[in-house]
């Protein structure tokens, strides 16, 4: 059974069909890429799969279960977790303090006036373990705000990792990283998807990335679904080399 279902997905803002008929499955621990042109609907894809809007049209499943009408909170409890185009994280609070913020909220202590000393020393064993994950040990005491762009969103990445996240979905996750950058999210992004089996969509413009990475891509034009492919089958694709890719065969 498919981790994520989508039967025929419609989404409409008044009179503009921003996505139509849109049918894809995605499987457990799958690396997929979702591409197009820039209003080719990824980013309203990805909000209707984590609730941030329901479909106007069709159907969502995740796990075997109906999420259609699902709202973010309901989604993130149910292992749906996602990032943005614009970092979020606590710019005035250390590392550490961003990841332990998280534990403790994934944990529901985050309203608790107290905890003990044992669950305290569980709570930051779980910081130093998220961090040990995406490799940022060596800058835990360093205020956020003073890291750079790429870190920064490495931070985010731990923080998300904290609701142990079932299906991760990642909206331009290297955008406006420098090489050194772009080859560290990346890599992380591998790392999490095969070493922890975390299942992944990823939106991306950077073609070496997709096809460097990627499982199976999928890709958006005008709202509809062009194609569907190993990295192979897409660069071979004239349909979506005249549409992206920028040539045609």
């Amino acid at each position: 059974m498919s981790l994520l279902v989508l039967n025929d997905v419609g989404r409409r803002f008044g009179a503009l069909q921003a996505l139509s008929g849109i049918s894809l499955s995605v499987e457990a621990g799958e690396l997929r890429a979702i591409i197009g042109p820039n209003g080719a609907g990824k980013t309203t894809l990805f909000n209707l799969i984590s609730g941030y809007f329901p479909p106007t049209d069709g159907s969502i499943v995740f796990g075997g279960e109906p999420i259609t009408a699902g709202t973010p909170t309901a989604l993130v409890k149910r292992g749906i977790i996602r990032t943005f185009q614009i970092t979020e994280i606590f710019l005035s609070l250390t590392v550490r303090e961003n990841l332990r913020v998280a534990v403790e909220t994934a944990m529901g202590l985050n309203l608790r006036p107290w905890i003990s000393a044992a669950v305290r020393t569980v709570v930051m064993n779980q910081v130093e373990n998220l961090a040990e994950i995406v490799r940022i040990t060596a800058k835990l005491d360093r205020v956020a705000g003073e890291l750079s762009h790429g870190d920064q969103r490495v931070v985010e990445i731990g923080i998300v990792l904290a609701k142990s996240p079932k299906l991760l979905l990642l909206d331009e996750p290297t955008a406006g990283m420098g090489d050194e950058e772009t080859h560290h999210m990346t890599d992380l992004i591998r790392r999490l998807n095969k070493d922890q089996g975390i299942t992944m969509l990823f939106v991306e413009h950077d073609m070496a990335i997709v096809f460097g990475i990627a499982d199976r891509i999928t890709v958006l034009d005008n709202g509809r679904m062009l194609a569907e492919g190993n990295a192979t089958e897409i660069a071979a694709n004239p349909r979506v080399q005249a549409a992206y890719l920028g040539h045609a065969a």
